[in-house]
């Protein structure tokens, strides 16, 4: 075991989402996302509360219509069953967190 730099384990590619799961079990997920300007994630929904953790940049995000944008340092949780996407205005790096119930 080792202490590790989150944002150091993902790197963003041109015009692309990378994303990359380090933990997966029965309790959750966890995963780090990396976006090039522009890009995002379309609407969907989860069946679980989602956590998300902006390390680098600036994301839209949207849950049921309503924008927030978060920004380095800041986090926000996504509820269960809400419709949300995201959208990067310019290059972020995120820590994402779905608890299981």
């Amino acid at each position: 075991m080792q202490a590790v730099k989150l944002a150091d384990m993902i790197k963003y590619q041109e015009a692309s989402v990378v994303s990359k799961e380090i933990l997966k079990d029965s309790s959750g997920t966890i995963s780090l996302f990396a976006f090039d300007r522009g890009q995002g994630l379309s609407e969907h929904t989860a069946p679980f509360n989602v956590m998300v953790y902006i390390m680098d940049g600036e994301a839209d995000i949207f849950i049921s219509g309503k924008q927030f944008s978060v920004k380095t340092g800041e986090m926000l949780i996504m509820p269960a069953g809400e419709p949300h996407s995201i959208k990067a205005g310019q290059r972020v790096k995120m820590l994402l967190v779905m608890i299981k119930k």
